[in-house]
């Protein structure tokens, strides 16, 4: 993978983390995070230039669908589950 190519990737990476952070409901934020580390590992030994495109693009709809459902969730938010709410225990 060319030095650009693998940027862009680790770019699109980082891009499709941070934005699935800022799902409301845990369940969906799990999710989201789970979903993309696995579909970025299970195609990390992809060499083939097209097929890298191929997956970039589809990265990229994919970031923009995120991005859409994080703000439709943020307008129809509920209460934070009990896992959410969990205080640390003081010692």
């Amino acid at each position: 993978m060319a030095a650009s190519s693998r940027a862009q990737v680790l770019d699109l990476y980082r891009a499709m983390l941070r934005e699935s952070k800022y799902f409301s409901a845990y369940n969906y934020r799990t999710y989201a995070v789970r979903r993309i580390r696995d579909a970025f590992r299970e195609n990390k030994n992809v060499k083939h230039p097209v097929e890298i495109q191929a997956l970039v693009n589809k990265a990229r709809r994919d970031l923009g669908i995120i991005h859409r459902q994080v703000h439709i969730g943020q307008m129809y938010s509920t209460d934070k589950l009990i896992i959410e709410n969990q205080e640390k225990p003081r010692t």
